[in-house]
């Protein structure tokens, strides 16, 4: 696709933070680094369209957002209630493990905080996994990194419905980690309290993916577990 017909291509270069200030988004901590890209990755300003089979055809009257595990208050959701509940605005840049990053993201949607409260997560809750309509896809994510103000459940991008070769009609964004644990397509989350891994991580992606974790023999970030990343340090 040229870049004069693709609706995601940047033709100027990405918002930065400020522009935001004094507005009502929330703007991702990461986003506010000097250095805006992490370790072994490269800026794009594309939104590539990377995923392991085909996309799922949803019809938006039968979608579903299945909420439980461990949880006072297992909810269901259909797509208009989803969308009547409070929403939120997220600045942040978006880091895919393949080496690509993309600055500047504008995210509209509802707080992965405010839906935890809905349903009443129980403290014995550690972890999270999040499954696709695609095929029972998931991938697990610690609470330490789900429950925070930057992650939310997205309908829109820089203004715009999200569509369905990038998780439309609803898909999960966690800025903080590599774009494989924002889940496309959602459909479920599920509380536990022991760590479960998803699709990629049980064939040796990493179990946590931060694209800043380091350490001195490979300062690339965590993406695979049988690297020497796996005990790095977050670089801030």
């Amino acid at each position: 696709m040229s870049n004069s017909v693709d609706p995601k291509y940047q033709s100027t270069a990405p918002d930065e933070p400020n522009i935001h200030e004094a507005s009502d988004v929330i703007i991702s901590s990461d986003t506010r680094r000097e250095n805006r890209i992490p370790p072994g990755q490269t800026q794009t300003r594309k939104w590539p369209v990377l995923h392991y089979g085909h996309v799922p055809k949803i019809d938006l009257k039968s979608w579903r957002l299945q909420i439980d595990g461990l949880v006072d208050n297992p909810l269901t959701f259909t797509l208009e209630e989803f969308q009547s509940l409070p929403r939120v605005k997220v600045f942040s840049d978006f880091h895919c493990v393949t080496r690509w990053s993309r600055l500047g993201n504008l995210w509209e949607g509802v707080s992965v905080r405010h839906l935890m409260e809905l349903v009443g997560v129980q403290d014995t809750a550690r972890f999270v996994i999040a499954t696709g309509y695609d095929s029972g896809w998931t991938t697990n994510l610690p609470l330490t990194d789900f429950d925070v103000e930057d992650a939310l459940l997205v309908d829109r991008h820089d203004g715009v419905e999200l569509d369905a070769d990038h998780g439309g009609p609803v898909r999960l964004v966690v800025p903080r980690l590599y774009a494989w644990k924002s889940a496309k397509w959602l459909r479920r989350l599920t509380f536990l309290d022991d760590d479960q891994p998803g699709y990629w991580e049980q064939v040796g992606y990493h179990l946590h993916g931060d694209p800043w974790i380091v350490n001195p023999q490979n300062p690339d970030g965590e993406r695979f577990r049988d690297d020497p990343g796996w005990q790095g340090e977050r670089r801030e």
